[in-house]
């Protein structure tokens, strides 16, 4: 199953790229993260890690793409036996006020309905300023 959202933001487009785009700056606004382990600072093709969670989850990662000039990235995710695509973007917000930030999740239906709801919040986080 495939969903996106969308959250909008006061912060300008490219801070929040660089909140994305920096490994060790998605605790700061992603607060279920505990601690990320990764090959490099920065998402990259290639670069692989593991996210700790809340309770003790484990989430590890490969980064598949990334397009610095148009701001997106996309990861395979997988805890356990259960595994996902997370799709990412940033764009201007409509005026330039600010920014867009769009999540996509293809995975299994659980995953795909529950965690960007989860996500919704860090995401607000995000995109402010």
């Amino acid at each position: 199953m495939r969903r996106t959202i969308e959250v909008a933001g006061p912060a300008p487009v490219g801070e929040v790229w660089e909140r994305y785009a920096v490994v060790s700056a998605w605790r700061t606004w992603s607060p279920p993260i505990r601690h990320v382990d990764a090959t490099a600072p920065r998402i990259a093709p290639g670069v692989t890690g593991l996210v700790r969670g809340p309770a003790g989850v484990l989430v590890t990662f490969r980064v598949d793409e990334v397009d610095e000039e148009r701001r997106t990235w996309a990861w395979e995710v997988r805890s356990g036996p259960v595994a996902a695509r997370l799709e990412h973007g940033v764009r201007v917000a409509e005026g330039d006020a600010g920014s867009v930030t769009t999540l996509t999740v293809d995975g299994p239906a659980a995953v795909a309905l529950v965690y960007p709801e989860v996500a919704r919040i860090a995401l607000h986080r995000l995109v402010a300023a």
